[in-house]
């Protein structure tokens, strides 16, 4: 049992102010003038109620890489960016290529409490694109895993990709695609492109994401099943995208946070924090991505979140890392490049980074505030503006690219399954153990 939260005053994502009555978990009532007797009373004006923020796209490291970050850690960075829910990449030690790993993940995550930790299941064993991993176990496991992706290796034998298509379609499953040609990319160091050629950097190419884009989708269509494109990253792949659904294939995708804000121009410094895969693209790349999200062709913001301990950064370009967090920043970027701008709405932030990813995940009942849904969701001020520093980073590592950065908002609170989180903007040593 839960304490009751009523939620004073709060302006949802459409606008309108109500107060919230959590009880037990759920939201119980929604209205003007609530009262309840012996509830915690949470001075909510001004604040923004959006559902508990969904990312697709998360690495926690746990199991083998615990010096980067902990399934603990990870989730407790996630609370404080507002989120309570997070889809745990495989590319662990050992990869979650089978039931049992998986499990063992969505155990760590209900111990932890801070966030619903939902498994990604490898695609092929050992993430080496030879064989077709435990599909089946892990999706009839207590995991129920529906997501499964090689992120960080691409699926590049089309018939592999093929069979994997195939083989998800029985259970509604959907196959993840981290879209690098190998070939196009050997040796690449970052955007090919004019910065690139300055700097004598080796080139990561656009068109090896977009051609691997072009053929999955035309794969989905073949197949009849379910493609999910991640962290999709240049122009040519929005058009690719918006091609696809127009011609009916089942085809979502994702764009993160630094892919809307940052550029290659930023490699000038050859500081790694800017090292990422798919590289930091061009400034039209960057305006390409938004229009996409903002008209529909890319569904939703993943964080890629990528934690690395400071040894992997704190070396020279060619030798570090690929890799930024950034649950604590997403929400706070999003608003910075999509709604200040004027592109998206607080409506389309609540759809974009809670409610289909929670679709595309299956899991359901998720982004929505009604009465009778879980009381998942945090409360955003989006006044108040103020560098981002390594004081805003909850997890185990401090690689953002975005510490001294002018960064608009603050999480105030986070409250997963009515248990709060993340409380008067201070994430809590543990969920729900109020002062």
């Amino acid at each position: 049992m839960t304490d009751v939260l009523l939620l004073r005053s709060a302006t949802l994502a459409d606008g309108t102010t109500t107060d919230l009555l959590v009880d037990d978990g759920a939201i119980v009532d929604m209205g003007a003038g609530l009262t309840r007797a012996g509830a915690r009373v949470v001075d909510a004006d001004g604040l923004i109620a959006l559902p508990g923020l969904v990312d697709l796209h998360t690495h926690l490291r746990e199991p083998g890489y615990e010096a980067s970050e902990t399934i603990l850690t990870g989730s407790g960075a996630a609370a404080a960016g507002g989120y309570t829910t997070v889809f745990a990449m495989p590319n662990t030690s050992p990869v979650a290529d089978t039931a049992g790993v998986v499990e063992q993940e969505l155990a760590l995550g209900e111990s932890a409490g801070y966030v619903t930790v939902q498994p990604i299941g490898a695609v092929t064993i050992g993430q080496k694109g030879e064989r077709l991993a435990e599909l089946g176990a892990m999706a009839t496991s207590r995991a129920q895993v529906r997501v499964f992706s090689d992120d960080g290796f691409c699926v590049w034998d089309p018939v592999i990709m093929r069979r994997a298509l195939e083989y998800v379609k029985s259970f509604d499953g959907v196959i993840a695609q981290h879209a690098q040609d190998p070939r196009l990319t050997e040796g690449a160091q970052m955007n090919e492109g004019a910065v690139s050629a300055e700097l004598g950097l080796a080139g990561w190419p656009a068109v090896a994401e977009e051609s691997i884009i072009a053929r999955d989708v035309l794969l989905a269509e073949h197949v009849g099943s379910r493609l999910h494109v991640c962290h999709l990253s240049t122009a040519g792949s929005v058009e690719i995208i918006r091609w696809a659904k127009s011609r009916g294939i089942n085809v979502t995708a994702e764009v993160t946070p630094h892919h809307l804000l940052l550029t290659d121009d930023l490699v000038r410094g050859y500081d790694p924090r800017y090292k990422v895969n798919p590289p930091l693209r061009t400034a039209e790349d960057v305006h390409a991505v938004r229009e996409g999200l903002a008209d529909g062709t890319i569904d939703i913001v993943a964080t890629d979140h990528a934690p690395h301990p400071a040894e992997a950064k704190a070396c020279e370009w060619q030798a570090a890392a690929n890799g930024m967090v950034g649950l604590e920043s997403a929400l706070r970027i999003v608003h910075q490049t999509m709604v200040e701008t004027g592109m998206m709405s607080w409506s389309d932030v609540a759809r974009t980074m809670s409610a289909t990813p929670a679709q595309i995940g299956r899991l359901p009942g998720l982004g929505t505030l009604t009465i009778g849904a879980t009381a998942s969701l945090t409360l955003y001020d989006p006044s108040p503006g103020r560098p981002f520093t390594s004081d805003d980073l909850q997890g185990r590592s401090v690689n953002s690219p975005y510490l001294g950065r002018e960064l608009p908002g603050e999480v105030r609170w986070t409250i997963f399954r009515g248990v709060p989180t993340v409380a008067e903007g201070a994430l809590l040593d543990h969920p729900g153990v109020l002062a």
